[in-house]
């Protein structure tokens, strides 16, 4: 059974589950009803950082046109260009033993595309989640619902994976910004 999250909440991922190294980061959302006239375009992307809390090279930007780091131990499955269905929108594959030893947290975040044109905020995104799955047994180890807290955001950091020594640690972050990923690949250290 799946441990539900709260934001700001950290859980144990490896030491609780012995023997983890393949999980799936699914994400999802829904769109509420909108007049604008514009599909909503809501895209993943993936900072592998050192213990900076930096991204130290472009390999480490993992997104819809960069899907995988040099060693391919993190993998973007695709974009989802309309979010509809249910299930996970988009997924990140994520292979625990081969990460690089450089980098220490991997941190999930979501984006609208083209949200200032398209007048477009998380205000209009419901059900938000990140979900953990272990690849081995297809068991949902973790959820975190982002709820509704957001209003002209227009990306979130959802998540991330950490080390904490030999282990992998998941801090549920739900943290908005208004610039989308302009301010999210300036806070990770990317121009």
């Amino acid at each position: 059974m799946a441990i539900n999250l709260s934001k700001g909440q950290k859980i144990d991922l490896t030491k609780t589950n012995p023997g983890l190294s393949k999980i799936t980061v699914g994400l999802g959302w829904d769109t509420n009803k909108y007049d604008g006239g514009k599909d909503f375009d809501l895209d993943v992307s993936v900072f592998l950082t050192n213990a900076s809390g930096k991204v130290d090279k472009e390999t480490n930007f993992i997104f819809f046109n960069n899907k995988q780091n040099e060693n391919a131990s993190v993998v973007h499955t695709g974009d989802n260009r309309t979010g509809e269905g249910d299930g996970d929108d988009e997924q990140i594959q994520v292979d625990l033993l081969n990460v690089p030893a450089d980098v220490d947290k991997i941190a999930f975040t979501i984006t609208i595309y083209e949200a200032e044109a398209r007048s477009q905020n998380f205000g209009q995104v419901s059900r938000s989640y990140v979900r953990i799955v272990n690849d081995a047994n297809s068991e949902e180890l973790i959820r975190f619902d982002l709820g509704e807290d957001f209003s002209v955001e227009t990306g979130v950091v959802v998540g991330e994976l950490y080390r904490n020594g030999a282990e992998w640690k998941f801090n549920a972050i739900g943290s908005g910004y208004k610039d989308g990923l302009s301010g999210l690949t300036r806070d990770y250290g990317l121009q």
